[in-house]
């Protein structure tokens, strides 16, 4: 990959022309870290599980081979530590991060996801490099849509750091009766292809001039873009990148760590 500083990757994204889309990933991409995961974690340690969380959550351990013993807590952070030895799918698992609040009110969802990212200092792990360039493409008047297989109220949290309301955010959505949270997802989350089927259902037939990336589940999207950016780039993209012709990296802004 081909490394590009953000005013490169800007002069090509205007050379797509004027009207389209810019999309962008948000854990790994927009912010360090994963605020699914961190959400997850602060559901673990200090939140209430529910039925019908409770429920599904037994169901889930059970189909996956592990036990369902002990509190709703003890086995979501049983499914979280099989997760994290890579014992447990993950697309599975963000699904179950987007209902495990079943139970909850929206209202009490969306102030923890505030509270977590205000806990976990997002606006302290946002990229500065991908934000220079998503602010070019919004003053010179083009979409810019967030996408990520996180829940939507803790990408709404975060996005909100970065300049995005909740009508330029594509995130895993759990269904709601009401006002109240059921322990369902809307499929498919926005993960692997699921990212340019939702991003699709968002933005019409539009042209996307440009997408951006850290992660091998990122690949769909970013090779459905007119112009590929690897942010930061993590192994299993770098795996694959000869899935997304024309990938380029972004240059990391000066004092910044880009891994290797």
């Amino acid at each position: 990959m081909e490394l590009q500083s953000a005013d490169r990757v800007w002069s090509r994204i205007l050379e797509q022309g004027a009207d389209g889309v810019v999309a962008s990933d948000g854990d790994g991409t927009l912010w360090s870290g994963d605020v699914g995961e961190d959400l997850f974690h602060a559901f673990i340690d200090r939140g209430r599980v529910c039925e019908p969380g409770l429920s599904a959550l037994r169901r889930e351990a059970r189909d996956h081979a592990l036990s369902d013993a002990g509190t709703g807590t003890d086995v979501a952070q049983r499914i979280n530590e099989a997760y994290e030895k890579g014992q447990f799918p993950e697309e599975r698992v963000f699904e179950i991060m987007a209902w495990c609040f079943a139970g909850w009110t929206r209202g009490e969802v969306a102030a923890f996801a505030r509270e977590t990212v205000e806990r976990r200092d997002v606006r302290g792990r946002l990229h500065q490099e991908v934000l220079a360039v998503l602010e070019r493409a919004r003053q010179a008047g083009l979409e810019v849509v967030l996408v990520s297989a996180s829940p939507l109220a803790v990408v709404e949290a975060a996005g909100a750091l970065a300049g995005f309301d909740g009508a330029h955010i594509v995130a895993a959505r759990s269904r709601y009766e009401g006002e109240i949270m059921l322990a369902e997802a809307l499929r498919p989350i926005p993960y692997a292809g699921g990212k340019v089927e939702n991003l699709r259902a968002r933005i019409g037939q539009r042209p996307l001039l440009a997408a951006f990336g850290d992660n091998g589940f990122d690949v769909d999207m970013l090779a459905s873009a007119r112009i590929g950016v690897a942010v930061r780039p993590k192994l299993r993209l770098r795996e694959r990148a000869e899935k997304v012709p024309g990938l380029v990296e972004l240059a990391a802004e000066a004092g910044q760590q880009r891994p290797g």
